[in-house]
């Protein structure tokens, strides 16, 4: 027998003083009542109620376990509610993955904004440009920006990543403005050093690919550093709009080349389920569909 419906059928002859009443209380039948209780009693080697044809009553130790068993059933309808709310009300922990430069420079706004909309919810927020390990990792979400490898994941495209070549307005007025991407072999470009190969840079135009090797006086594996030394005048830079837009809207960075632009990448979200989705996951995907869509504020600045 299932001892927990076994301890809700003994809470209730307790209470009501009748299998009968029970059973009926419960939608069984009373020699199923009956078979529980026996149930019970054989599992933990006491006798819990006192039979007679005219009445029921709890024995000691009956009135004893019935206490706790009070408790327990208490403390399981408590969960079962609270895990149901967990799925239908945002709340709680929000774990979620991002790539550097987009986790910091958009997704930690995003999250402050939704804290802000959702008060019982925390995040989590880890940033890193490996890829994300959702289920081994325990992470609620993950952003990935370009074509997914991983078929399995639940994925939304919340936005678009354009692919720019920008510098400051000084530097271009002491070195020209490149018109063709060939003319960059002979400008400085700072390179990213995670993309391999670092110094090539890739174009297209046409529906034809263009590849050009370029080299310069700055190279880091952190692209907001070749954002500020773009800004500076140190020379070009290739950078996703995620980054630099809010720059060029400002007249900090210029665009060339924007004959040239490379497709755009795709931005997404991902989680593991589609079904018994929680409220906290589909609230945050919803909130950043509707951020960043239908174009993203970072590309104000193309209107």
């Amino acid at each position: 027998m299932d001892k927990l419906t076994s301890m809700k059928v003994f809470v209730r002859v307790a209470k009501l003083g009748s299998f009968s009443a029970a059973a009926e209380d419960l939608g069984i039948s009373k020699a199923m009542a009956s078979k529980h209780i026996t149930a019970l009693e054989n599992t933990l080697g006491v006798r819990l109620l006192n039979r007679t044809t005219r009445k029921i009553s709890l024995t000691e130790v009956g009135s004893a376990y019935r206490e706790r068993v009070k408790h327990i059933l208490a403390e399981i309808e408590e969960t079962e509610i609270s895990v149901s709310q967990l799925n239908t009300e945002p709340r709680g922990t929000l774990k979620m993955m991002a790539p550097t430069s987009f986790g910091a420079f958009h997704l930690s706004r995003a999250a402050a904004d939704f804290m802000e909309e959702y008060p019982e919810i925390s995040v989590e927020l880890i940033l890193s440009d490996r890829e994300a390990d959702l289920a081994e990792e325990g992470l609620d979400i993950a952003v990935h920006v370009g074509e997914l490898s991983d078929s399995s994941l639940i994925a939304r495209r919340i936005a678009s990543a354009r692919m720019v070549v920008c510098a400051s307005p000084e530097y271009l007025e002491r070195h020209g403005v490149p018109q063709e991407p060939e003319d960059l072999v002979n400008h400085s470009c700072l390179l990213f050093t995670p993309r391999f190969p670092a110094n090539e840079w890739y174009f297209r135009k046409d529906e034809t690919d263009i590849t050009v090797k370029v080299s310069g006086c700055m190279r880091s594996n952190v692209g907001d550093t070749l954002r500020v030394g773009g800004i500076k005048g140190l020379g070009l830079i290739q950078q996703p709009t995620y980054m630099v837009g809010q720059d060029i809207k400002m007249g900090r960075l210029q665009v060339v080349l924007e004959d040239y632009e490379p497709p755009q990448r795709p931005i997404y979200v991902m989680y593991l389920h589609r079904r018994h989705l929680s409220a906290k996951v589909r609230a945050f995907v919803d909130f950043l569909i509707e951020r960043f869509q239908p174009i993203p504020y970072w590309d104000e600045w193309t209107s």
